[in-house]
């Protein structure tokens, strides 16, 4: 049974910084392409990133581009999402995914987790 679980949501302040991880288990890690994409309330699933098996292939949403860094840890089975210079907008549910490749759109992805809570304060 495929699991991916996510960890290190939580509260932190306008211009602030979290690191997300999620763990992978049942699936071979190192051949999937990992994605990140968050929902706020009311709203669609939105992009955030995606990587590829071995992070040579790395695409961004176009609003996370130069505050938000994906990379992987194969040998951990984990995928990071470092968020810097948060924003109250970035508030949502975040979810990490694993898909044959990298891709922006959510349909291509397999395997989800079950999501993780950011919240920015103003």
């Amino acid at each position: 049974q495929v699991q991916l679980v996510e960890s290190g949501g939580g509260l932190v302040q306008n211009g602030g910084s979290l690191r997300l991880s999620c763990v992978g288990s049942g699936l071979t890690f190192s051949s999937y392409a990992m994605g990140w994409f968050r929902q706020a309330p009311g709203k669609e699933r939105e992009f955030v990133a995606s990587i590829n098996w071995n992070g040579a292939t790395i695409y961004y949403g176009d609003s996370m581009k130069g505050r938000f860094t994906i990379s992987r840890d194969n040998a951990k089975n984990t995928v990071y999402l470092q968020m810097n210079s948060l924003k109250p907008e970035d508030t949502a549910v975040y979810y990490c995914a694993a898909s044959n490749r990298p891709s922006r759109v959510n349909d291509e992805y397999r395997y989800w987790g079950q999501g993780t809570q950011v919240t920015v304060s103003s």
